[in-house]
């Protein structure tokens, strides 16, 4: 029998056919058995030969592209067990969070290549500066010290949880904020503090006053301030490429003879959620003044 002549679904084909019907290794076969992908219809108890049927060959041959994909052995046992359109549907998923990953992988190399080649102005260069007044605002706050890593789970579960408690103090008023007391990154934890800008002053304290011991939160006045400030994109916002960004906009600074007023902050304005790696999502800003 040739590899092109049909064969009964219900035929029992040796590994070594079955392997080149479904153009895999007997080693490939080995191992999805052994991590229980592709378990063979028969295994013979004496000889321990395994034994597949043909109409396990899609199931093989899917197995083997999505291995290509370099799927975790998990998700494709999901993918492949789902199957139909939730299994489409998942592995759009996946493929969503490896086009996200390699965005951030791609402006780290940017970010790297800057740096080790001594290009730091070129690399400065690409961010637009610009400057921006901010009335005085009441905020309610989350304040923890926290590593780099830990910190975009934190900054997302805290704004979160600040936009839901603003309803009860009159509600949002401008785009929530995390301002950097101390450096953040995987030696020094900060700290970091979670802002979001409420209406009424008056039910934000009082609200503090129920909450702030469990959440450590507060309520305070940001004072007016100018902002200096560059656009980023959701992938430039990971952690260390977010460091050109800050850096770009010192340099700016230092260029254009601003001091620093404050410690320096990002601004999400946007749906985290619904934006793609390359939609700008946030604002990251140092508030400044003239000399003297």
């Amino acid at each position: 029998m040739t590899e092109d002549e049909p064969v009964n679904d219900d035929e029992l084909l040796t590994i070594g056919a079955f392997g080149a019907r479904a153009r895999l290794s007997a080693k490939a076969l080995r191992l999805y058995d052994r991590l229980g992908l592709l378990v063979p219809a028969h295994v013979d108890d004496a000889s321990g030969y395994r034994y597949y049927r043909a109409d396990q060959i899609e199931r093989a041959r899917l197995v083997a592209l999505l291995r290509r994909l370099d799927m975790p052995l998990a998700r494709i046992a999901d993918v492949v067990e789902t199957g139909g359109a939730t299994g489409a549907d998942r592995l759009a998923a996946y493929w969503a969070d490896v086009e996200a990953r390699l965005a951030a992988q791609r402006t780290l190399a940017e970010y790297l290549r800057g740096r080790l080649s001594g290009r730091s102005s070129e690399m400065y260069g690409r961010f637009e500066v610009e400057t921006v007044d901010v009335p005085e605002r009441v905020v309610i706050t989350e304040t923890r010290h926290t590593l780099a890593d830990e910190l975009p789970a934190w900054i997302g579960t805290s704004l979160g949880r600040l936009e839901k408690a603003a309803e009860a103090c009159g509600g949002v008023t401008a785009a929530p904020f995390v301002v950097y007391h101390s450096e953040v990154s995987m030696e020094s934890d900060g700290p970091a503090e979670a802002c979001v800008p409420v209406a009424d002053e008056a039910a934000a304290r009082a609200w503090a006053e129920e909450h702030g011991r469990s959440w450590q939160t507060r309520v305070r006045v940001e004072p007016a301030r100018r902002l200096a400030y560059t656009r980023i994109t959701k992938a430039q916002v990971a952690h260390p490429q977010i460091l050109a960004a800050f850096e770009a906009v010192e340099a700016w600074m230092k260029r254009e003879g601003w001091d620093y007023d404050g410690p320096c902050r990002e601004v999400y304005f946007a749906d985290w959620d619904a934006a793609g790696p390359q939609d700008a999502v946030c604002d990251v800003a140092f508030p400044v003044r003239r000399p003297g």
